[in-house]
């Protein structure tokens, strides 16, 4: 728990000596001013401070330093499906800003009641009501609300090592201990965990086949099961909260959903499905839990929603979860802001005029097969997985024991960095790959190229493996 501690990783994250010598090398003056100036004001805090770099331009799939030096952006926050400064919704804000600004909070507006309509036609069958929030953390804690006053309840079942947003409420059915733990406790009380799905790490010791997939004949679901115990036992739980696909990323097995939302069901709990990083076609499908065939009882967007420009969230949920007509779930001023309103509404028109669904699922396809392919050529590479353009790779020093490979992990970083690709390590040791559903095959191998570049470099400064058994030290 890290009690009274500083914040955990923030020397390993934000301060190693590798991320010192990258500046060293890479950053001109006007850049370590404006880093100065950023301590400076700022509130520091894990993750987030110091910075890294400062960017001055940002376009397409690109991002731009102040000494132009460019990088294919493929961490962007899961915020940037439409890439940057989508000139058809720059110019949908530009007339939205001349025709309504903005509108008090007791009216309504053209944009935020098209902006509902479309969403709950293009959401899974049975979502019919919409709240919108300023973001996403606000619009878990709205779904928090909704299910507790649902079901008259007010414990969860969450998943460690899931991340929901940083307020008290998100924080709370949280996984991660930099958001949830340290001095900010106590947090909601209730809030239950238990071990996520995570195949080649499985929680349980189950072992994967050849090609890294559960072996359902084996652990039979026990992650699945675990819930439908944990439902049992509890008796009272409100709402189990989740990512569909686990933004690390991680695929849920076969079947965990449909036996998840069945446990669900016999025991009067709803299931939130927390789609801030996987919806609106990251994972190929315009929704992640599309993959499962499971709709939730309530679904929560955000990150993408405001086209990587503005911050705008939503809650889709059962016409019969419509409980708080006598009390404010979620009464934001910006809640039907009529430019956030826009820049969604303008969001999901282009993501289906130019088929970015599609293109995502078609890139993550061919980007998959060259990753396996690049797995088999370094020993480096313990794990190979995604859906969409949600993809992950995970290091490690020896495969036989998935001894993980951090020091490498971030080497490959820094060294990806400095030839242009950008991308988020997580887990400590998983490469994790979201480019924007606008990427082409060109930018993509591109991409990939520069990536295996950087995993052989890394791979030949350690020692090189015995047959059969990798030893490096990553």
């Amino acid at each position: 728990m890290n009690e009274g501690g500083p914040p955990l990783a923030e020397s390993e994250i934000n301060r190693s000596s590798r991320r010192t010598e990258w500046q060293a090398g890479h950053l001109d003056e006007p850049t370590r001013h404006l880093l100065a100036e950023d301590a400076r004001y700022f509130l520091h805090q894990s993750v987030s401070t110091p910075c890294l770099s400062a960017i001055r331009r940002a376009e397409g799939v690109w991002i731009e330093d102040f000494t132009g030096r460019r990088y294919l952006d493929f961490h962007g926050n899961n915020a940037h499906h439409l890439g940057y400064g989508h000139p058809r919704l720059i110019a949908a804000l530009q007339q939205q800003l001349h025709d309504l600004s903005f509108a008090p909070r007791r009216f309504t507006c053209e944009p935020a009641i098209d902006l509902a309509r479309k969403l709950v036609d293009i959401s899974p069958p049975g979502l019919d009501k919409v709240l919108f929030a300023t973001g996403g953390s606000d619009a878990v804690e709205i779904a928090l609300k909704i299910a507790r006053a649902a079901t008259g309840r007010f414990k969860t079942v969450s998943f460690w090592d899931a991340f929901h947003g940083a307020g008290f409420g998100a924080a709370s059915v949280g996984g991660e201990a930099q958001f949830r733990s340290g001095p900010i406790g106590p947090l909601l009380p209730g809030t239950e965990h238990v071990p996520p799905f995570a195949c080649y790490r499985c929680p349980y010791g189950y072992p994967c086949d050849a090609d890294g997939q559960p072996r359902l004949d084996l652990c039979r679901l026990t992650c699945a099961k675990l819930v439908r115990y944990v439902l049992e036992r509890e008796g009272d739980v409100a709402a189990v909260i989740a990512e569909p696909a686990r933004a690390t990323p991680y695929i849920p097995p076969p079947g965990f959903w449909a036996m998840v939302q069945q446990a669900c069901h016999d025991h009067g709990t709803l299931l939130i499905f927390d789609e801030i990083p996987t919806g609106l076609g990251k994972t190929g499908r315009r929704f992640a839990c599309e993959h499962d065939g499971v709709t939730p009882d309530l679904l929560v967007l955000g990150k993408a929603l405001g086209g990587g420009v503005l911050p705008i969230a939503a809650v889709l949920a059962r016409a019969d979860l419509d409980v708080g007509g006598h009390w404010a779930f979620g009464h934001y001023t910006h809640e039907k802001n009529p430019v956030t309103c826009r820049a969604a509404l303008t969001t999901l028109e282009i993501i289906e005029d130019e088929r970015l669904v599609e293109n995502a699922h078609r890139q993550g396809e061919r980007a998959l097969q060259r990753l396996r392919e690049m797995q088999a050529r370094h020993s480096l590479i313990g794990d190979v997985r995604g859906r969409g353009l949600l993809l992950g790779v995970e290091l490690v020093s020896d495969r036989e024991d998935k001894t993980p490979a951090n020091d490498a992990a971030e080497a490959v970083l820094y060294h990806a960095l400095s030839r242009g690709l950008s991308f988020k390590i997580s887990l400590g040791n998983v490469l994790t790959l979201t480019p924007p559903l606008i990427i082409t095959a060109a930018q993509m191998d591109a991409a990939l190229a520069i990536l295996e570049e950087s995993i052989a470099a890394v791979a030949g400064t350690v020692s090189q493996p015995t047959p059969g058994r990798n030893t490096n030290s990553g």
